[in-house]
C-alpha cells in the first residue's frame, strides 16, 4: 500500500490533561458535548495514562470543541498544555 502524502495526513494536537478518572470522564464529556459523529471526527486517542493525568491526541480542527467539552463538564478536567508534537509536550 502506498504511503499518504504529508498534506493528506491527519494533523493532530496533543493535550496534557489533569483530573480524576480521566479515561471515562473524557470520553463521556466529549460524547455528550459534540456527539458520536463529532467524537469520530475528533479521532480522540489516549497516548499515555497515569493516575491523575493523561496525554491524548485529537484532530487539529476539533481541538476547540474538545476543550469546550472539558470546560462545561461538571467534574474538573483541566488542559495543562497543548502541543503539535509529543516531544514538545514533554519538554516542560
Amino acid at each position: 500500500m502506498k504511503a499518504l502524502k504529508p498534506s493528506m495526513r491527519e494533523k493532530k494536537r496533543y493535550l496534557l490533561v489533569r483530573g480524576n478518572d480521566l479515561e471515562k470522564e473524557i470520553q463521556k464529556s466529549v460524547k455528550d458535548f459534540i456527539g458520536v459523529l463529532g467524537m469520530s471526527k475528533a479521532s480522540l486517542n489516549f497516548i499515555k495514562k497515569s493516575k491523575d493525568s493523561a496525554i491524548i491526541s485529537v484532530n487539529r480542527k476539533s481541538l476547540d470543541y474538545v476543550k469546550a467539552s472539558f470546560a462545561v463538564w461538571p467534574s474538573e478536567i483541566k488542559v495543562e498544555r497543548v502541543s503539535g508534537t509529543l516531544k514538545g509536550l514533554k519538554s516542560q
